[in-house]
């Protein structure tokens, strides 16, 4: 199921990432998505032990987060079909042998319960349905479109005009 996307190296960049987090999801135009991931790495300056609730101590640990020196990505859908953002947590859960997709923490299925469900739900629509999953630590997005994204890799500086950008389209 190899489709130009997955050969990308944006996409093998995305795909290669230890972690991710969802930094912001927003439409820049009605039916138009755009993704902003950061990369997220154990991050070993900040190792020490760490308390958690029931008095429960963990030693030698360190947070997963984004650093100055973790990449920036945009995906960006000039159309989509359907999309949908879950809590990473209650998001993990469910029966999903049946599923054929090709990525790790950025996927593109041919078979899923998410385009099944579209499938039955939408019309009109004559060009073929891909679903791309994001597994982010934060976030699980699932997103159909009928085109592949635009892929971007970005310095922190770049992300932020964006980011700041969108603050201002839906004033």
């Amino acid at each position: 199921m190899a489709t130009s996307i997955e050969n990308d190296p944006i996409w093998k960049q995305i795909d290669s990432a230890s972690y991710l987090f969802l930094s912001r999801l927003f439409e820049p135009r009605d039916n138009s998505l755009t993704i902003i991931l950061e990369e997220a790495i154990a991050n070993k300056a900040k190792s020490g032990p760490r308390e958690l609730p029931g008095d429960i101590t963990l030693e030698d640990s360190c947070p997963i987060e984004p650093t100055s020196d973790c990449r920036v990505f945009t995906l960006h859908w000039k159309n989509y079909v359907s999309y949908c953002v879950m809590e990473e947590m209650v998001g993990s859960c469910g029966q999903y042998g049946d599923e054929k997709y090709t990525g790790r923490l950025l996927r593109l299925y041919s078979k899923s319960h998410f385009l099944e469900f579209v499938a039955k739900n939408t019309g009109a629509h004559f060009e073929e349905y891909r679903h791309y999953k994001i597994s982010c630590l934060n976030h699980i997005i699932d997103i159909v479109a009928t085109s592949i994204p635009e892929l971007q890799s970005l310095t922190r500086e770049e992300a932020g005009l964006i980011e700041e950008a969108a603050k201002h389209w839906h004033q």
